[in-house]
C-alpha cells in the first residue's frame, strides 16, 4: 500500500534523526518532540503521499487533498474531517512559526487505516457478527423520565440482528433478554462464538444541554501511548491490551460505521473517538461501542422510541459492516 509503505520509512528515517533525507533530491523529512510525543511536520507527510494542501482559514484550518481524499485539520485542535466525517484525533495539531505538525502516531493510528485500509487477515470470513445490547437487569443504563437505556439497546439489537441475518451475516447476541450480563463476559461471549467483529450498541444522555446535544458518535480503542476521548469509562492505564491487536481494524470500522450513519439518517455527526471501555480493551476481534443517539435530547429522544427510526439506524450500520467488509477485501 502507497501509504502505509511510505509512512514506515518516514517512522524509520525519523527513529535515525530528527532531520533526514531520504534520498538525494527528497524534501527533508523532520521531527519535534511536542508535549513530549514525536510529531512530524504536515508538510512533509502531504508531499510524500501526493496530497495538496491549502488553508482555509489562515492559522486556524488547513486542508489536505488528492483525487480521492479530503482532510480538514484545525491548529491546536483534536479535530479533523477526514473525506467529510468527523474524526478526533489523538493528539492536537500543533503550530510552530510557520509549520504545521501532526502527531506521528496519528498518521500511523488515524490517517493510515482510513486512507490505506488493511487487508483481510489470513483465515478471516468476516460473516460473523456478536452484538452486545449495553446494560441489563439490574443496570439501566441512562434513564430520561421513564425510557431506560438498556430497554431500547435490546430493541435496537434485535432489530439489527434480523436486518443482518437478512444480509447474510450470521449474528449472535450477548443477551436476548432483560439479563444483567457483567463487562468483562461480554467480549469474552463473542469470543467463544466465534465472531469475526463485535458492535456494543448503546444510546446516550446529558443534564447540561439536554436540549441542545444529540448525534451520534462510534468509539474504537484507544492505541498504547494516546489519550482517549471520553473521561470516564477507562479499562485502566494508558497501556496495551488485547483489542490493541486489531488497532487498524478498530479504526477503519469505527470509520465506516460513523460515516454510514450519519449519511444516511437525519442525525449530528459528533465524530468517531477513541475509548478503553472494558468491552473494548478485552476484545479478541475489531470491535467498536455505538452511542446512537441522546435518549436526554427532546426530539432525538422520542425518535429513539420509535421501531421506524431504529430500522432506519439498523440499515445504516448494516450498510457500514458491509463497506468495511468490502474495503478490507480489496486487493486479495
Amino acid at each position: 500500500m502507497r501509504l502505509g509503505s511510505t509512512l514506515f520509512l518516514m517512522a524509520l528515517l525519523i527513529s535515525v534523526a530528527g532531520s533526514v533525507r531520504a534520498s538525494s533530491g527528497s524534501p527533508s523529512i523532520e521531527q519535534m518532540r511536542i508535549a513530549g510525543k514525536e510529531y512530524v511536520r504536515l508538510s512533509d507527510w502531504a508531499r510524500a503521499n501526493d496530497f495538496v494542501s491549502r488553508w482555509l482559514k489562515r492559522d486556524e484550518t488547513i486542508e489536505l487533498s488528492d483525487s480521492a481524499h479530503r482532510i480538514q485539520l484545525q491548529i491546536h485542535s483534536p479535530k479533523a474531517q477526514i473525506n467529510g466525517v468527523e474524526v478526533r484525533l489523538l493528539f492536537p495539531l500543533a503550530q510552530k512559526g510557520d509549520s504545521v505538525w501532526i502527531a506521528l502516531l496519528d498518521l500511523k493510528s488515524t490517517f493510515e487505516p482510513i486512507l490505506s485500509p488493511p487487508r483481510l487477515r489470513r483465515g478471516t470470513a468476516l460473516k460473523a457478527v456478536c452484538l452486545d445490547p449495553g446494560h441489563g437487569g439490574k443496570d439501566p443504563g441512562f434513564q430520561v423520565g421513564s425510557s431506560q437505556e438498556k430497554n431500547f439497546t435490546l430493541l435496537f439489537s434485535q432489530e439489527l440482528q434480523n436486518q443482518l441475518k437478512r444480509a447474510g451475516w450470521k449474528v449472535s447476541l450477548t443477551r436476548s433478554r432483560d439479563t444483567f450480563v457483567e463487562l468483562p463476559a461480554r467480549p469474552d461471549i463473542a469470543r467463544r462464538r466465534r465472531a469475526d467483529l463485535f458492535v456494543s450498541l448503546h444510546f446516550n444522555a446529558t443534564e447540561a444541554a439536554a436540549s441542545t446535544v444529540k448525534g451520534v458518535e462510534v468509539y474504537c480503542l484507544t492505541p498504547s501511548g494516546a489519550p482517549s476521548t471520553n473521561a470516564g469509562g477507562e479499562g485502566g492505564g494508558a497501556g496495551w491490551f488485547a483489542g490493541n491487536h486489531y488497532n487498524e481494524e478498530n479504526m477503519f470500522l469505527a470509520y465506516e460505521l460513523q460515516k454510514t450513519l450519519t449519511r444516511e439518517v437525519p442525525t449530528e455527526d459528533r465524530g468517531v473517538h477513541r475509548a478503553r471501555f472494558c468491552v473494548l480493551c478485552d476484545a479478541a476481534m475489531p470491535a467498536v461501542l455505538i452511542e446512537a443517539g441522546f435518549l436526554s435530547h427532546p426530539v432525538e429522544g422520542r425518535r429513539i422510541s420509535s421501531p421506524t427510526y431504529r430500522r432506519q439506524l439498523a440499515s445504516a450500520i448494516v450498510d457500514g459492516l458491509d463497506a468495511y467488509r468490502r474495503g478490507l477485501q480489496r486487493g486479495l
